[in-house]
């Protein structure tokens, strides 16, 4: 069910019977119809062990089901709100980013140490992201939040994206990543972020960027 922007910080999606869309709690501003909103129990997360893993990356953002008959809108903190549309692709997007997803959509986590070897496992506990991501692959819509909107940048080959971690949303396509730094490991120590550190993405496919390096 696609999303209608209402404006950049809020956006307003149809639920029919039948239909279930995920929602980060708290992110319901408002609603017409006949609509129920219970604790998601394995939050769409792909599964118990899934959560499991997530919770061990302290990355468990609870989510919300949304069903019945209506419409909804949502929004969260004052945050800048950007759609993508799935036709059967996969998009990596950070737990904190989700504000709400279509129920189409198969839901997993991907470690991020699996592309970035250990400097992906490096990005969790010096950047602050998380060492999963949150995985949505099918045809739907997904609503993400960020600070000071989002950008599209494609990625092509030969023609990598350096993105600062606080500033990755989400990416899509055939696309691997890679942190890097112009740092040795000894200086690695006492450090949170800054422009030291930089994400690499390289093959096809699109990275979603915000313009604030700020944490949601």
């Amino acid at each position: 069910m696609p999303f209608k922007v209402l404006n950049s910080r809020m956006v307003e999606a149809v639920v029919a019977p039948g239909q279930t869309m995920f929602s980060q709690r708290g992110a319901m501003l408002a609603y017409r119809g006949e609509v129920s909103f219970t604790p998601s129990i394995t939050g769409g997360q792909g599964g118990v062990m899934s959560m499991i893993g997530r919770r061990v990356a302290n990355e468990a953002t609870p989510l919300m089901t949304v069903e019945g008959s209506g419409s909804v809108l949502f929004g969260h903190g004052g945050h800048h709100v950007h759609v993508v549309d799935l036709a059967g692709e996969t998009l990596y997007v950070e737990a904190d980013r989700l504000l709400a997803f279509d129920g189409t959509l198969r839901q997993g986590t991907m470690f991020m140490g699996s592309q970035g070897g250990v400097m992906g496992m490096v990005r969790g506990q010096v950047t602050g992201q998380g060492l999963f991501t949150t995985t949505l692959e099918g045809h739907g819509s997904v609503a993400v939040m960020a600070h000071g909107g989002v950008i599209e940048l494609p990625i092509a080959p030969g023609r990598d994206i350096h993105v600062d971690p606080q500033a990755y949303v989400a990416h899509r396509g055939q696309v691997r990543n890679k942190l890097t730094t112009a740092i040795g490991w000894r200086e690695l120590v006492g450090r949170g972020s800054g422009e030291g550190f930089q994400l690499v993405l390289s093959g096809t496919g699109t990275v979603y960027v915000q313009a604030s390096e700020e944490k949601l």
